[in-house]
């Protein structure tokens, strides 16, 4: 793992309502090993979008934010797009879902599942 950071403004950052998430759907796996990855991938309507998915191994190439306990696993490549970000979860009429709010963001999409730079 090529870095370890937490709560770090020129990293990423997990809210705490992310971290709660996290921290209930790895109890609910009964898997400690789970870990949230967080990754860019092309398309949606704005040219880039957010991927989450739960993964037991880092890569060695991962950067890896922990915060509380819980830790989330980012690429190389979506990393750049997403330094100064912050990971929330949000529950509304859209539904339950992690979100991100990034700040390199220069247009998004109405449900703020795509982006671009």
């Amino acid at each position: 793992m090529s870095v370890a950071e937490s709560f770090n403004p020129g990293g990423i950052n997990l809210s705490a309502r992310a971290v709660e998430k996290v921290r209930d759907l790895v109890a609910e796996e009964e898997t400690p090993a789970l870990k949230l990855r967080v990754y860019i991938t092309g398309g949606g309507c704005s040219g880039f979008q957010y991927g989450f998915s739960f993964e037991e191994t880092a890569a060695e190439d991962d950067t890896v934010i922990e915060r509380d306990g819980v830790a989330v696993l980012v690429d190389p490549m979506s990393f750049q797009y997403l330094v100064g970000s912050e990971v929330d979860y949000t529950e509304g009429l859209e539904g339950s879902r992690f979100v991100i709010q990034n700040p390199n963001a220069t247009t998004t999409c109405g449900c703020g599942a795509s982006f671009s730079i």
